[in-house]
């Protein structure tokens, strides 16, 4: 197996342990888990192709649909209500 594809797998394994993780403390890894998914996801691309990379966007949009459709909301000029505990600590 191949260091990228090992690489990809503990991406995952992260990107799980970061969905399990309080929201609050969400927001300050899921950025950085999508900076590199985007990475991977290049790599992937040239080394595998487009069928490997489709997949692996896939599996990045299914992972992270909740993110996604809240940038997708706020770049689209909609109201998005946050979660009760986040909206909590963001008034303190």
């Amino acid at each position: 197996m191949s260091n990228l594809l090992i690489s990809a797998i503990i991406w995952v394994f992260c990107a799980v342990a970061a969905a399990m993780m309080p929201m609050r403390w969400q927001f300050r890894v899921v950025p950085v888990l999508a900076m590199a998914a985007f990475v991977i996801m290049g790599m992937i691309a040239t080394t595998y192709g487009w069928l490997a990379f489709g997949l692996a966007v896939a599996a990045f949009v299914s992972m992270f649909r909740h993110p996604l459709r809240y940038v997708w909301r706020r770049l689209r000029g909609e109201s998005v209500a946050l979660p009760e505990d986040i909206s909590r600590e963001r008034t303190r």
